[in-house]
């Protein structure tokens, strides 16, 4: 849905690019191959966020295996379809079709098992998948599930012609599809036809980064190229981000208030202790995730 606004935002002075990250090359699930873009070693310098991964491929040898089932517990995952089409199932219960411009948002909480798995036997595939951090209170609420479809999700349009879609927080006075108090998350997907710029105010306190997957950017004079990753810095003096699109470009712009708990980690379960840790292990091997209120 696209709302009308006429609410701007202009950042007095940009964050800076504190540095530019490309990637690392690997492969998750039954063998997909992915760009993991956030690493485990930026988790507290990006913290509420854990990880994003990147996938894109037309070769189905690159994706149609997919993720068979595999248990979370500790976090939350946004998975964002820019082509294909992508069937979810999890031990909560929960099924749904994820396709070309969707969001599927998923609170593991104490536990769920779950697939992801291609529903198409060619074609491009693209997307990402983000894990957001739950605060100690949260690890080991019940799990909780939604599919947004493209249709569903807030969209506005710049008056220089910028599209952005608005998946959790607020941009420009539209408020996206999800919110959270604790960690405070903003995604936004940016299409910025050549020569537009694009301004969000930022709070000072936040940890942010912006991934380009199209074209180019700048943000304070640097360049960020396509399949790069800008980490921006935490400046006092700085009130946002301000990018300008030399060429036609797309954009995630993604930012958190950080949580400043510990983080332990063990593949797919992230809780605060490693006793924690050991619980989850326990309780995966025993058939008991997601089963028990905590």
């Amino acid at each position: 849905m696209t709302t009308p606004t006429t609410d701007s935002e202009t950042v007095k002075q940009s964050r800076a690019v504190e540095r530019l990250i490309a990637g690392q090359t690997t492969s998750d699930g039954a063998g997909v191959k992915l760009t993991r873009v956030l690493t485990q070693d930026l988790q507290r310098r990006l913290d509420p966020f854990l990880m994003l991964d990147a996938f894109g491929s037309d070769d189905p040898d690159d994706y149609i295996a997919g993720f068979p089932d595999h248990p979370h517990r500790g976090f939350e995952t946004v998975t964002y379809m820019i082509a294909g089409r992508m069937r979810h199932r999890d031990s909560a219960g929960h099924e749904g079709l994820l396709e070309g411009g969707g969001v599927q948002w998923m609170t593991a909480g104490r536990g769920v098992i779950h697939s992801e798995i291609p529903q198409q036997a060619d074609g491009v595939m693209e997307g990402f998948q983000l894990w957001l951090n739950l605060p100690a209170r949260d690890k080991m609420m019940a799990p909780w599930y939604r599919d947004f479809k493209a249709a569903d999700l807030p969209r506005f349009v710049t008056g220089q012609g910028v599209a952005v879609t608005v998946i959790a927080g607020s941009s420009h006075g539209v408020t996206g599809a999800v919110t959270r108090d604790a960690t405070a998350p903003l995604y936004l997907d940016l299409h910025l036809p050549a020569g537009t710029s694009f301004d969000q105010i930022l709070p000072v306190g936040h940890n942010a980064f912006v991934y380009v997957y199209r074209g180019q950017i700048s943000i304070a004079g640097q360049t960020v190229p396509a399949q790069r990753m800008a980490l921006l810095a935490n400046e006092a003096q700085a009130d946002g981000v301000a990018m300008l699109a030399g060429a036609n470009a797309r954009v995630l712009l993604i930012a958190g208030q950080p949580l400043k708990e510990p983080i332990a980690q063990h593949g797919p379960f992230v809780m605060n202790t490693q006793q924690e840790l050991h619980q989850a292990v326990r309780d995966m091997r025993e058939g008991r995730l997601g089963e028990f209120a905590p």
